[in-house]
């Protein structure tokens, strides 16, 4: 499906897509076995520095309700599991969609809009203490962080007993963030929304003292719930010891590239601009201030115009709203079955369906170059041990990315 479709077509072409019964593949690489279906031409860049690419996507899963998230846990080669926004994790094994989810929150978790199960990381040591994480909006509302273990009698299933490691409260039902990772440095980075409503209203992602519009750190290696990493900027001066960064609108999917370390955030903005944010290692993000709401990408916000942009981190690439409206933050790809790929930062659109590409070792204002239209409600993306990246389309279908 070429850009000059309208969103309606694309998305009912999506949608036709995911309803399509696939067979199996042989030598798909990856813990999920690829399975064919038809899929849109790439659309070839024009010029990229990492080279040419033509992108194309296998499908390694369908009849999922509303995927979010993809992910792998460390040193797992055969499993792929998958967050659904209703409270469900699903888990693919051996390129099969088990009926029995691993792990069962629907219960715990409001649902609807930008509410739901959002967010999954396994511990870097899961295969030893079994230990995962979860975030989700509980039936108030609010953002829970909560700890579980793998079942000790059956590695299919969680054992269903939480640790709670925090509770933080949300003003309104939309920008919840959502988005867990471990750092290279096992720390667990936490992405928060400004607390929701239209232009941050009470200005808390610039409100050191407010844990709204951030990236968190938290150290989780501790009997307590959590402790402070003694190096998070805000320890020993004013501000949350918890904050990392600030000045973010919605940081629905970040990454750390695998090879470097560095940080890339996908924030979601306003009325006419999307960004994308990279933060070199080893500090990578370490007390930058990405700019919501004084700007919105590189423009003035709040005031319109002539704001004050000092000490604010500009973004490596922006897109306006006339090609996509909310950004889906990716991964750099580091896996070694698609060599042309090596070194690009994929990340795409929700509403558009569009793909592009950043050149990871790059400058630090970017153009970005499509690569792809792939005409789905691309919610997140993942990444396995491999290195090998996937499309998360909410229409119910997990797609690996490979050369065309």
């Amino acid at each position: 499906m070429r850009a000059h479709l309208n969103l309606a077509a694309r998305l009912t072409l999506a949608l036709l897509l995911a309803l399509v019964v696939a067979v199996p593949q042989a030598g798909a690489t990856g813990p999920a076995q690829a399975t064919p279906a038809a899929a849109p031409a790439a659309v070839n860049p024009t010029a990229f520095v990492p080279g040419n690419i033509h992108l194309s996507f296998a499908r390694v899963a369908h009849g999922l309700s509303q995927p979010v998230f993809a992910t792998t846990p460390p040193a797992d080669s055969s499993r792929l599991f998958v967050v659904e926004q209703g409270g469900l994790i699903r888990l693919i094994r051996r390129g099969v969609l088990q009926s029995a989810p691993f792990l069962d929150l629907r219960a715990k978790v409001s649902t609807g809009g930008e509410r739901g199960l959002l967010g999954l990381a396994f511990h870097p040591d899961y295969n030893t203490n079994g230990k995962f994480y979860v975030d989700y909006t509980d039936r108030n509302g609010n953002t829970v962080i909560e700890q579980y273990r793998r079942s000790t009698s059956n590695a299919q299933r969680a054992n269903p007993t939480p640790k709670l490691v925090i509770r933080i409260t949300q003003p309104y039902a939309n920008h919840n963030g959502g988005m867990l990772a471990f750092g290279p440095d096992r720390y667990l980075y936490v992405g928060m929304g400004d607390g929701g409503s239209a232009g941050d209203p009470q200005n808390r992602a610039q409100n050191v003292d407010s844990l709204l519009g951030k990236i968190l750190r938290l150290n989780i290696d501790t009997s307590k719930p959590y402790t402070i990493p003694p190096t998070n900027p805000y320890v020993g001066r004013a501000g949350n010891d918890l904050i990392w960064a600030i000045g973010l609108r919605n940081p629905w999917r970040f990454s750390f590239d695998r090879a470097t370390g560095d940080l890339w955030i996908g924030d979601v903005g306003q009325d006419r601009h999307e960004e994308i944010d990279r933060s070199k290692a080893p500090d990578a993000g370490r007390g930058l201030n990405y700019g919501w709401r004084v700007m919105e990408g590189n423009s003035c916000y709040n005031p319109p115009t002539g704001c004050n942009t000092t000490g604010k981190t500009r973004p490596i690439a922006t897109y306006g709203h006339d090609v996509g409206c909310s950004v889906t933050g990716g991964y750099v790809y580091r896996g070694s079955s698609y060599p042309d790929l090596k070194g690009v930062y994929l990340f795409g659109d929700f509403c558009s369906g569009r793909i592009w590409g950043l050149d990871a070792a790059g400058a630090n204002a970017q153009t970005p170059v499509q690569l792809y239209d792939a005409g789905a409600n691309i919610s997140s993306w993942g990444e396995d041990n491999a290195g090998n990246l996937y499309l998360v389309d909410r229409n119910g279908s997990i797609w690996l990315v490979r050369d065309a």
